[in-house]
């Protein structure tokens, strides 16, 4: 098989109803140069069979399936060091890409240099009905990003041929967050593009679902993870909390006031 340019990265847990729709949003797309890797975690359901029955015989596709439930970060991180291409991309067995997501933002990645992007996305429920759609800034650095996390793991890609092959920590949530921040921690900027080019669905098995949960997991990473001092964690934890405030709460005047994520 020809080396594919893009790796797409998918964890799956218990996602028969719906890993159809995101691996056909990966067929769907208008650039064909790529692979997708998907790790089963030992799902309760039949998201192995279905994949199986359904994808086996496509070569650019391959199915891995963890020895026992070991959560996202590690099932993600079997894929990427199983990874062949030179942009790993991720998308979660839950969401999809809109058709033209991974030509556009290669494109934008290419013709400005760029080794790590992102994207605006919209947001639906259960339904499929759309919720509202995520804004994002053009830019992001560390510290920025520390406040709030304005980037969607649904949404990024990364080159590898600038920042090798680059990994999460096997936490058991926001591990995507602690990998964007591994990345600009060393002065990288991640840049957005303002164009929703995938869409992310909001469940009670998604993390956003549950924003108490989300708290509790941001001081960890911020205690744990990224080191910070007492003092500081506590204030990039009222400025994310203030964020997320305005943000679901008083959406018209989060617009105004810039306040993105």
């Amino acid at each position: 098989m020809k080396r594919k340019t893009i790796s797409v990265i998918m964890p799956a847990y218990n996602s028969s109803d719906y890993i159809t729709r995101a691996v056909q949003s990966v067929f769907n797309q208008t650039r064909n140069d790529w692979e997708l890797i998907i790790v089963d975690d030992c799902s309760e359901d039949d998201t192995l069979e279905v994949l199986k029955k359904e994808y086996s015989h496509f070569e650019n596709v391959i199915v891995l399936k963890n020895t026992k439930n070991m959560g996202a970060a590690y099932s993600r991180n079997v894929a990427i060091e199983k990874s062949k291409g030179r942009f790993i991309a991720f998308l979660d067995s839950d969401d999809y890409w809109y058709p033209d997501k991974l030509d556009k933002q290669i494109k934008f990645m290419l013709a400005q240099k760029i080794a790590f992007s992102f994207s605006a996305y919209d947001v639906i429920n259960q339904l499929g009905g759309k919720v509202r759609s995520v804004e994002v800034p053009y830019t992001v650095s560390y510290h920025e990003l520390l406040n709030t996390c304005v980037i969607g793991c649904l949404t990024v890609v990364y080159d590898t041929k600038v920042l090798g092959k680059l990994y999460m920590p096997n936490i058991k949530k926001r591990q995507d967050y602690a990998l964007w921040l591994n990345i600009l921690k060393n002065g990288q900027i991640a840049y957005g593009i303002k164009e929703p080019l995938a869409c992310y669905c909001e469940h009670e098995g998604s993390i956003s679902y549950n924003k108490l949960k989300v708290i509790k997991y941001n001081w960890y990473l911020y205690r744990n993870i990224e080191n910070l001092s007492f003092f500081e964690s506590c204030y990039r934890f009222l400025n994310y909390s203030v964020r997320g405030f305005f943000r679901r709460y008083l959406p018209r005047l989060s617009k105004f006031l810039g306040i993105m994520g």
